[in-house]
């Protein structure tokens, strides 16, 4: 007997230390992982979704809204869909860089329309591939040069830039510092310090523009402002990365809003510029967020460079996603060489630029005019694009969202949250929190 329990006394022992390694090897490979702070934007969508005031207002959304503040899919993209489900033969992997026929069109309607730009594509000058949208182009652009660039890894970027930026150009191995950009004693461009921050970088220094409807102010320079952006960009020999995500939303027009890209083109071809690089995106002016589709463009010195520098961004972008997704790409094709359905496109960019410009005026009447709200509220008219920077401070911010107005700590407001039912008490709101 005393053998048979010392046996399993043994046996018994014995397990626990099975089952102790068992339950060591058992523990998650991620249980030191800490939750990641939550994303400002997202973080609002979750605060407007779980308020049940049936007058909540999101000053947060990043996609366009009509004006029953609904999705909008635009009609040329219907009519695309239409086309697309009769002709379509296969789902077959299109290449590294994209579809052909995409990149033509996209060549086309981003390089044709100048003098300049026409003499960039005879030259052979202009490399164009399909990116996922604004930000996969960015990032592929971004490995390209922290890879191939000699001059520099570190990114100037405006105070304040959209939120990702930063992030994604760090994560594809650069560095970012912050060039000024917005004054916030007069909601406008702070032009001297912008120039002055450009002309004390380091030569060959990369340089992040948004192209148009700069996110999140809304504030744009001039023409004759970018003509001075340009020379100390020329002086500094910095290396432009030009980001155009709203394209058409400044003013109603995708061809009008090229000016800048007109003006960096006539800038190499006069010598002042040896090359830039331009990333824009699909989600915004064709709707088609959730396609992720865009394009990314590097101007080169002629067709030897473009097919060399074209085999290196095929093995940048192998690895990360092997090539662009279809589906979206052959909408853009159908909208850009379909002429009845490009008009469409054009206007239904003019529509959606038009309901943002009358959401600006009308919140702008309501402030002054139905509130005699006293503060200067002309910022709100002068501001292009989906955003704005309302000037709101903080503690005003917190306050409006205690209203269920929600919108981000800095006072930025998406233009597409605001529609005809909603506007009167959007401007209530600002006024009760910037007069008590």
């Amino acid at each position: 007997m005393l053998r048979v329990t010392s046996s399993r006394a043994t046996k018994g022992l014995q397990f626990s230390k099975v089952a102790f390694f068992v339950a060591k090897r058992q523990e998650s490979a991620w249980a030191s992982v800490q939750a990641a702070p939550a994303d400002k934007i997202l973080g609002l969508t979750v605060l407007y979704n779980n308020d049940t005031n049936p007058s909540k207002i999101n000053l947060g959304v990043g996609a366009y809204r009509d004006n029953d503040g609904k999705p909008w899919i635009l009609p040329s993209v219907k009519a695309a869909e239409q086309v697309l489900a009769k002709t379509e033969t296969n789902k077959e992997y299109v290449p590294i860089v994209g579809s052909p026929k995409f990149n033509e069109l996209i060549k086309k309607m981003l390089y044709s329309h100048d003098e300049a730009g026409k003499k960039l594509l005879e030259d052979g000058r202009v490399l164009t591939a399909q990116g996922i949208s604004g930000t996969g182009s960015l990032r592929v652009l971004g490995e390209f040069v922290r890879t191939f660039y000699p001059k520099s890894n570190k990114v100037l970027v405006p105070n304040p830039t959209w939120a990702n930026h930063v992030a994604i150009l760090e994560k594809a191995g650069l560095t970012t510092s912050k060039y000024s950009y917005y004054d916030y004693k007069t909601n406008a461009l702070d032009e001297a310090g912008l120039l002055n921050d450009l002309a004390s970088a380091e030569p060959g220094t990369v340089i992040l523009l948004h192209a148009c409807c700069h996110n999140p102010t809304g504030v744009d320079p001039e023409l004759e402002q970018w003509d001075k952006i340009l020379d100390v960009v020329s002086q500094k020999q910095l290396l432009p990365i030009l980001d155009m995500a709203y394209q058409g939303f400044r003013s109603g027009s995708p061809i009008d809003d090229l000016a800048i890209l007109f003006k960096f083109n006539k800038a190499v071809v006069d010598g002042k510029l040896s090359n830039f690089l331009l990333s824009q995106s699909f989600a915004k002016n064709m709707g088609l967020y959730g396609e992720r589709v865009g394009s990314l463009s590097l101007i080169t010195a002629g067709p030897e460079e473009t097919t060399r520098v074209k085999s290196q961004l095929e093995k940048v972008i192998r690895p990360l996603y092997s090539s662009p997704p279809s589906h979206g790409s052959k909408l853009v094709e159908i909208i850009l060489s379909d002429d009845a359905i490009y008009q469409q496109w054009l206007e239904d960019v003019r529509v959606m630029s038009d309901r943002l410009v009358e959401m600006r005026k009308l919140l702008h009447d309501k402030l002054k005019n139905t509130y005699k709200n006293p503060l200067n509220w002309d910022h709100l008219l002068n501001q292009k694009g989906m955003f704005c920077y309302t000037g709101l401070k903080e503690d005003q911010v917190k306050r409006l969202i205690e209203k269920s107005v929600y919108l981000t700590s800095d006072g930025r407001i998406s233009i597409a949250g605001i529609y005809p039912a909603n506007v009167d008490n959007l401007a209530k709101a600002i006024h009760e929190v910037t007069t008590n």
